[in-house]
């Protein structure tokens, strides 16, 4: 299967629409429609924008839902101690294949979006306003309701307004790789970690949220706050988006109001009736079964009572005619293959975790199963971005949620039912082309020829360091695929031929287990920078 979600699926409404609204009328509401559907929004102070967006409990709706009201106080402080102007990010870069939610709003409610960016702006005096987008559809939606607005980033303007197009990954939304595409670099992780609110966007306080977010406080701002709360939990009122996908008759984006029983909504997308397994919140979410399922309502707090995550509002199940090894091992070669390359956990520990999961489906037992839970552990709190924990999470709760397949394939070889690949993915066929994954050679070294040159720690850092001998140390874990060329290389300008590529003596032997993987995260990852 493994078909891509279209940029702008089926959008269902349970309850009253906040976000929603006008969609009934129109595919895309312009700013005529979008004024005639939602009204004027009039301008709010900036302790009072930050008071509403506590009685709402706003919270980042990208994943990781951090109290809105808190960060606009805090880039307000900021940009008042350094005297410097704030800048306002919405992030509308879903490179996530299983989330369709922020594409939604961009493509059909675009103004609501830039109401609730342009209320937070005039709230803080900011005189820039960036949208980060991933797709064709958002980028022209956007820039057109921008040009309709009469925005722009030409000199002048009281406010400068720009769009930022960022590729399609998972790591580009990422806040931190957000920034620097803003900046004018690339959207990847800069490799240090840094709070936007105190340096963001050319090193000014910078309040970045993601699209929903901002759709939210601009309903907000319109309704206020009580009538806001008439729908939706007392603790987390107000509604929600979500992405419905993986083994549904109709995959969707819908919108309900917190308190919603998960049941109702799966069986509004066609869900299986029992699933073997629900993914929530994403490729960096948690799995929860059948019976967790039927005692979960759409809520943070509930859904985090039951093992699951809202996170960034996907949600997957996956009936029992699949293996779910085989499901989360596609997943995980397309989690490997989004690495930005920057650190060891990232480069050296998905890759790792990835061929683990692999050599546990084929048959590696018992110490390739162990082997997969120390390098997954030792990946966790290492990385310079949110990639390596969130992926690391997600072969966490694998392992967790499904015990029986994972003893059938460790004692038994397997459980006896194929992978239908229910799961989206970017494109088909994709995981046969996945560089990332471990290529089974090893870099080794002669020391009696080796006389400490460092040529190969100059040609491939990412497997080889100088230590303070003044010699090589090299990282003890298979070589990605990514990286083949250029250990190759190593190996041919190597002036003592003391550096080889071999092969491990399971890979000699036709087994494609790796057990040499937790002493590559151990090594390799050390630092959490390669």
């Amino acid at each position: 299967m493994n078909a891509p979600l279209p940029d702008v699926p089926e959008v269902r409404v349970v309850g009253l629409p906040h976000l929603t609204q006008g969609f009934d009328l129109v595919e895309r509401l312009d700013l005529q429609m979008h004024l005639k559907v939602h009204g004027p929004l009039e301008p709010i102070p900036g302790e009072r924008l930050a008071q509403l967006a506590e009685e709402i409990s706003l919270r980042g709706r990208g994943g990781a839902g951090f109290p809105f009201g808190k960060k606009l106080r805090a880039v307000a402080k900021a940009a008042i101690r350094r005297g410097v102007r704030p800048v306002v990010v919405v992030n509308g870069s879903e490179g996530e294949p299983a989330c369709r939610k922020d594409t939604v709003l961009l493509n059909r409610a675009p103004h609501l979006i830039l109401d609730g960016a342009l209320l937070a702006a005039e709230a803080l005096g900011a005189r820039t306003l960036i949208v980060a987008v991933t797709r064709n559809s958002t980028e022209v939606s956007i820039r057109a309701a921008l040009a309709e607005r009469g925005l722009s980033d030409r000199r002048g303007q009281q406010l400068r307004a720009r769009v930022v197009r960022t590729p399609e990954r998972m790591v580009s939304g990422e806040a931190s790789s957000v920034i620097r595409a803003a900046g004018g670099g690339p959207a990847i992780p800069p490799g240090r970690r840094e709070r936007a609110a105190e340096s963001g966007v050319g090193g000014a306080p910078t309040l970045l949220s993601n699209a929903e977010t901002f759709a939210q406080l601009a309903v907000a701002g319109r309704i206020g706050a009580r009538r806001y709360g008439q729908q939706g939990l007392d603790g987390e009122p107000g509604t929600v988006m979500l992405t419905i996908s993986g083994q549904v008759a109709r995959p969707m984006v819908v919108e309900v109001p917190t308190g919603v029983p998960m049941r109702y909504v799966l069986q509004l997308a066609g869900a299986p009736p029992v699933p073997q397994g629900v993914l929530t919140g994403g490729y960096h979410g948690d799995w929860i079964d059948a019976m967790a399922v039927d005692n979960c309502v759409i809520s943070r707090q509930s859904m985090a009572a039951v093992g699951g995550a809202l996170g960034a509002g996907a949600i997957l199940p996956i009936g029992p005619d699949t293996c779910p090894l085989g499901e989360a091992q596609r997943v995980a070669n397309w989690l490997a293959a989004e690495t930005a390359g920057q650190c060891g956990p990232c480069r050296l520990g998905l890759p790792a975790a990835a061929g683990g999961l692999s050599d546990v489906l084929n048959g590696g037992g018992p110490a390739a199963l162990e082997a997969l839970r120390e390098v997954t552990q030792a990946v966790k709190g290492r990385g310079v971005c949110k990639h390596p924990d969130g992926s690391a999470r997600f072969f966490s709760s694998t392992l967790s949620a499904f015990t029986d397949d994972l003893a059938a394939h460790v004692l038994h070889g397997g459980c006896g039912r194929p992978t239908v690949g229910v799961l989206p993915l970017p494109e088909p066929g994709y995981q046969e082309v996945v560089e990332s994954i471990p290529s089974g050679e090893k870099l080794a070294v002669d020391w009696t020829l080796c006389k400490g040159h460092g040529l190969c720690a100059d040609i491939v850092p990412e497997l080889i360091r100088m230590g303070r001998d003044g010699y090589p140390v090299l990282a003890d874990a298979s070589v990605p695929v990514h990286l083949s060329t250029r250990a190759q290389l190593a190996v041919r300008r190597c002036p003592e031929l003391a550096l080889r590529l071999e092969r491990s003596e399971e890979d000699r032997s036709g087994r494609q287990s790796r057990p040499a993987l937790p002493s590559a995260a151990r090594k390799a990852l050390g630092s959490g920078r390669g």
